[in-house]
């Protein structure tokens, strides 16, 4: 791998709070082996100050490397989620000031790379399908108002996926129209597709598949052949796959609750001055984190 090609490593799902009874955010230790790192959501609760202490750690320790951080839905447990956002913003700052810039916390937010090179990053919550909805609230933690997201529902979760759709389509719409020669990368916590490559088979039928999943199938943001690549979490599955209509690669790298050690997933773009285009590469590399 070339020292001078950007390479991204994906990360996702440490939850770090896990168990309770004995978080990781003083033990888990992830082997990075590029010069930027998405941290694709969950990974650990906003509330715990040990997740800012894990990640001042991991920014001391990797001093060539720049995290761009995406909010999870498990970030904002416990608090609400303007709270969550704030505190994040807030670390933002003082990171980059102890660190030289390279805490990116990205909420709608872009960041270019280079000149070629751009990052798009959201959460991407989604949309609950209306057969799915008495389920979801009952199943899933974010919506129980003692221990998941303060003052939410389903109708705030249908806001912000409409705030993020419509963010990611404005976004690659303008890029491809005023920076042809430019490519995007997307970064969300939540799964974009429901290629059945992208999740597990395991879960094909599931009655709460709309609280991990969209489908953004017929979507600008999806279509555009000027998005590269769209790495993702949330939904406790790896995948890397090229997706068939637009060549874009797909990828996740997860830990979820039960794994002890995290794959390395690494893609290096590579800039081919003549034609000013960019060569896609997926490298997993077996063994990494520990715990």
């Amino acid at each position: 791998m070339s020292l001078l090609s950007p390479q991204f490593q994906i990360i996702s799902d440490l939850h770090l709070e896990t168990p309770i009874s004995n978080p990781q955010y003083e033990t888990y230790v992830p082997n990075i082996m590029a010069n930027n790192v998405l941290l694709l959501g969950d990974i650990g609760l906003v509330k715990d100050a040990g997740l800012f202490t894990w990640l001042r750690r991991f920014l001391e320790r990797n001093r060539s490397t720049r995290i761009f951080y995406i909010l999870g839905n498990h970030e904002p447990y416990q608090l609400t989620l303007a709270a969550t956002i704030q505190e994040l913003r807030d670390f933002e700052v003082e990171a980059n000031s102890e660190y030289g810039g390279r805490f990116k916390f990205l909420h709608r937010d872009r960041y270019d790379i280079d000149q070629y090179i751009t990052i798009l990053g959201c959460t991407l919550w989604t949309s609950v399908q209306s057969n799915q909805s008495a389920e979801v609230c009952q199943r899933l933690t974010d919506f129980n108002s003692a221990r998941g997201i303060q003052h939410w529902s389903l109708e705030n979760a249908l806001e912000e996926h409409q705030k993020d759709l419509g963010w990611l389509n404005d976004q690659v719409l303008k890029i491809q129209s005023s920076e042809p020669n430019r490519q995007i990368l997307v970064a969300t916590h939540h799964c974009p597709t429901t290629d059945p490559r992208a999740t597990n088979p395991a879960h094909s039928g599931s009655t709460v598949s709309s609280a991990f999943v969209s489908d953004l199938s017929g979507q600008p943001c999806w279509t555009s052949t000027a998005v590269k690549m769209w790495a993702f979490g949330h939904t406790h599955y790896d995948c890397m796959f090229y997706d068939g209509e637009t060549g874009k690669l797909v990828i996740a790298n997860q830990k979820d609750y039960n794994k002890k050690g995290l794959s390395t997933k690494t893609v290096e773009i590579r800039n081919d001055i003549s034609s000013a285009s960019f060569i896609m590469t997926g490298k997993d590399f077996r063994k990494c984190g520990s715990s």
